[in-house]
């Protein structure tokens, strides 16, 4: 390799000898044959080219998705940045805490970090009393919202109650009813009843409801 090198070492070169390592080409000093317009293709069409005849009218469209499985995965994804969220800002805060002791050990300052400390316990009673606060209005929420579930479904209970009372007066009203209804055992009797008794609607009634005219029957 370095005689190789020794020999490629720079020097006067005479330009019959460059020339003839060059070759013929449009430019010289450069590649033999080379030509702006002589780019190396490597089958692919620049953006200009229009589409090929067996793709003129084809139209991309997006795969399906499903509704109900894009609900889920989009609400898993929201679980997990939420997730990631908490522990980045869990670790954030265990570096800073850290960073800050250890800056506040450097210089000596054992006020400044009695006065951390006491700062970080009131801050943790305050998130202890607050979390407290947050389960019990979460309780007499849930406690709330059962009472709510338990009074709907005691009125819906009712309500059926009250439409099956209402059903079954119905159907002993038809059952009355049904005692009077002509049967083919009674038809016989029936018909002479209404022929013994015959009856004229044949009438006309004034505002009253009262009757004014009557046919007679013949």
């Amino acid at each position: 390799m370095l005689p190789a090198l020794r020999r490629c070492r720079p020097g006067p070169v005479p330009l019959p000898a460059l020339a003839a390592a060059l070759g013929p080409g449009p430019f010289p000093g450069l590649c033999p044959g080379w030509s702006p317009r002589a780019v190396p293709a490597r089958g692919r069409k620049t953006r200009h080219d229009p589409p090929a005849k067996s793709k003129a009218g084809r139209v991309k469209l997006p795969p399906p998705v499903d509704p109900e499985e894009l609900l889920v995965v989009l609400e898993r994804y929201r679980q997990h940045r939420l997730v990631l969220s908490a522990l980045r800002a869990e670790f954030r805060a265990e570096v800073l805490q850290k960073t800050r002791e250890e800056r506040l050990a450097a210089e000596g300052s054992v006020e400044e970090l009695e006065e951390h400390r006491r700062l970080m316990a009131w801050n943790d009673e305050e998130n202890a009393r607050q979390r407290a606060r947050r389960e019990e209005r979460l309780r007499k929420e849930e406690e709330k919202q059962k009472r709510r579930k338990l009074e709907i479904a005691e009125k819906r209970a009712r309500k059926m109650e009250a439409f099956l009372e209402e059903k079954e007066k119905e159907v002993l009203q038809l059952q009355e009813e049904a005692k009077n209804f002509i049967t083919p055992e009674n038809l016989e009797a029936r018909i002479e009843e209404c022929l013994d008794n015959p009856r004229n609607y044949n009438f006309a009634i004034d505002k009253d409801g009262r009757i004014v005219k009557r046919t007679v029957l013949s």
